[in-house]
């Protein structure tokens, strides 16, 4: 009763739940976006320690100013070939989105997922990497396997759940894998990469190995209990890993407020495990290569592990399942402030001198017509809808490296079932 009595005149408690800004039909304002100049934030040497630079888990690393100058001490230095390299990479990402979002729409396949403004993320951190080194991807990082030369017509093969699917259709469309292209099966299953990447990185180190591991993930993804594990793993043990968090705004439906955006920055969860943390313009190919380059050299002199927080628009759907008029503002996307990441190394290599816009017309042209001539001879090996693609026994394989004797037995009853039916 004493109790109830001092707490008399206090307010009700109450909780927070996170609001977009913007809604359909709201105008998107970005005024109260700080954006720091290209060129500002400070580059630490790589043997720093991660307490000396906590700023930069809360600044934002940028190398392209607004006029496509490469400015500053994080501008990586790369020769002409290599950025018009990560351009044509970057172009072919996004014609090969543009091709398999239309077959999806066509009935070709059942589910697509494009990364239309994201492709600096995947596809300037694979140049950074070595060929070698693992990756564990999300699901919108296809820009890896491209920027690697993987062969487009296998990548749409698993697409298509055809018979030329190197996975024999048990898996999800867009969700690749190939250990021959150092690329670790994507999963559905959210942030399950991340232990993974920590486990296979600390697996390497103890092996006296020299490739180290990345992984990435969405924003909403670090509330999954597996983030902080692979977290609590890297920093214990210093694992030789880059984990990059993909800030793009939006979790389908969820913003990033979710996930705990209005609180601080992803970059600063770093902090509390002791890790290196930066935040870097995600839209900004420069940047992108240059956090990673940087993050890797950490990785492989022992320094430890990197999380880097990529700050970037999901420009498309979450999926083809998805309509984003139903829960964003329709100008969200048109105008992010950090503008798109293809236009801007487009930009940046015709102030050099080394292209212009005749040439990037011709590449875009040239690229359509090879992703349109990769799917035909994809679709020779099947479709969805064009019945079974794989043998019938199949379904029984790939779990075990031998058939344990319960299968043979389930795997016989079914074939004998079905010849009893006559199909």
């Amino acid at each position: 009763m004493a109790g109830d009595l001092k707490r008399a005149n206090l307010p009700p408690l109450s909780l927070h739940v996170p609001e977009p800004k913007f809604r359909p039909g709201d105008k998107a304002d970005y005024s109260d976006l700080v954006i720091p100049a290209a060129g500002e934030a400070q580059r630490p040497d790589v043997s720093a320690k991660p307490d000396s630079f906590h700023g930069l888990a809360y600044s934002l690393v940028r190398v392209l100013d607004d006029e496509g100058r490469a400015v500053g001490p994080w501008d990586p230095k790369l020769s002409p070939e290599r950025l018009r390299a990560m351009l044509r990479a970057m172009a072919l990402t996004r014609a090969f989105d543009e091709r398999m979002f239309r077959a999806q729409r066509q009935g070709k396949t059942s589910f697509y997922m494009k990364c239309t403004g994201e492709e600096a993320i995947a596809v300037a951190a694979a140049f950074a990497l070595d060929r070698d080194d693992m990756c564990f991807p999300s699901y919108r990082q296809q820009g890896l396997l491209i920027a690697r030369d993987w062969d487009l017509v296998d990548m749409m093969n698993q697409i298509y759940s055809n018979k030329g699917d190197r996975l024999q259709g048990r898996q999800l469309p867009i969700m690749y894998s190939t250990k021959e292209g150092s690329f670790f099966s994507i999963s559905g299953n959210l942030t399950t990469q991340y232990p993974q990447a920590v486990g296979w990185a600390m697996a390497s180190a103890a092996k006296g190995d020299t490739r180290i591991a990345a992984t990435w993930c969405g924003e909403g993804s670090t509330a999954e209990g597996d983030f902080h594990s692979a977290c609590t793993f890297a920093s214990v043990y210093r694992a030789p890993v880059i984990m990059n968090v993909v800030n793009n705004q939006w979790a389908i439906s969820s913003f990033s407020g979710f996930a705990g955006a209005e609180a601080t920055t992803f970059a600063a969860r770093a902090i509390g495990y002791g890790i290196a943390g930066l935040r870097v313009d995600g839209n900004d190919p420069l940047a992108v290569y240059a956090a990673t380059e940087w993050a890797a050299e950490r990785a492989r002199t022992n320094q430890g592990p990197t999380l880097i927080e990529h700050f970037t628009y999901r420009a498309e759907g979450h999926s083809t399942s998805d309509d984003p008029s139903q829960y964003r503002s329709a100008n969200e996307g048109s105008d992010w402030p950090l503008g798109d990441p293809i236009a801007r190394l487009k930009q940046h290599l015709i102030l050099l001198g080394e292209w212009d816009e005749e040439r990037h017309a011709a590449m875009d042209l040239e690229l359509a017509e090879r992703v349109k001539a990769s799917a035909k001879e994809a679709e020779k090996n099947g479709i969805l809808g064009h019945g079974m693609h794989q043998p019938f026994e199949t379904m029984f394989e790939g779990v075990f490296e031998e058939m344990p004797w319960h299968l043979r037995e389930q795997l016989e009853q079914a074939v004998n079932e079905k010849k009893v039916a006559g199909l």
